[in-house]
């Protein structure tokens, strides 16, 4: 799997928390496989510092990334395979980002076609407040052991959570969050919101609705669009609550309820234009 986990990793990456080259260990990849190996076996695997970059966003402000090392990018690929085989057979149909054969333009196709077929009226446009550097260790493995039972996964996820932040010359251990940029980060986000959302959706919210709603979700940006706007504020009443039993809280000025058909008066919090943001984009 360490093999395996190999063919798609960059080799010209940037130096990682231990200063490697990528292409050092490269040119001598049979050996270094074996000898990951044998300490993933033993035990003796240390997960590095991770060095964290800044990537400027649209807004001015600039984003945080990770850079973990060539010998964990290899590593957490190949726990993310593994987790893969368990997860992608559990996942909802509602979830689409980092998810093999899913993509950005599937979940705004499948948006518009469901919003026009089953007559939305109300949108519930939510995002959550950083959600990757909010991220719980011990919930996320709490979610992960619901499905997972093998020990060794587990200690290595904690390990990489718990690992080290290097910014030029300090190192740092923050108590919560996961590394962006980090190859295992996107099926940890993936399953933690599978159960805090997707699940609880499909199990609870859906079945006490007076009519038809649906969620779509990238990551952690989604919306709800229901039927009528009645069961969109009784969704958006009760989101903040269910996220903050998971240490998440959800945006007070990013979240609100969208009408498709322009109302009257809008309330404070609505958006009056029918048009919602997501990825990225207005709809």
């Amino acid at each position: 799997m360490l093999r395996e986990a190999s063919h798609p990793t960059r080799r010209d990456g940037a130096p990682g928390g231990d200063g490697g080259i990528a292409a050092e260990y490269a040119a001598d990849l049979e050996a270094n496989l074996a000898d990951w190996h044998a300490r993933l076996r033993s035990g003796r695997y240390d997960a590095p510092p991770v060095k964290r970059a800044y990537v400027p966003k649209e807004d001015g402000s600039q984003r945080p990334i990770g850079r973990p090392t060539f010998a964990a990018k290899i590593v957490q690929r190949a726990v993310a395979m593994r987790l893969g085989a368990i997860y992608e057979q559990a996942f909802h149909d509602c979830a689409y980002g980092f998810r093999e054969g899913r993509s950005p333009h599937q979940a705004l196709h499948v948006l518009r076609e469901r919003c026009m077929q089953e007559h939305i009226g109300g949108i519930v446009d939510a995002e959550v407040s950083a959600f990757v550097e909010s991220l719980d260790h011990d919930l996320v493995c709490e979610v992960l052991r619901q499905r997972v039972n093998d020990g060794t996964i587990l200690r290595l996820i904690r390990k990489w959570l718990r690992a080290g932040v290097l910014e030029g010359e300090t190192l740092s251990y923050p108590e919560r969050g996961s590394s962006q940029g980090g190859v295992v980060s996107p099926m940890l986000a993936n399953t933690f919101l599978d159960h805090v959302l997707d699940e609880w959706f499909e199990r609870e919210v859906k079945p006490r609705m007076k009519e038809r709603c649906v969620l779509i979700r990238f990551a952690d940006d989604f919306v709800i669009g229901c039927e009528r706007e009645d069961d969109a504020r009784r969704i958006l009443a009760v989101l903040a609550k269910r996220f903050a039993r998971f240490q998440l809280t959800i945006h007070p000025q990013k979240t609100r309820l969208v009408r498709f058909q322009p109302p009257r008066h809008a309330d404070d919090g609505e958006r009056g234009d029918g048009t919602f943001d997501f990825l990225g984009l207005t709809h």
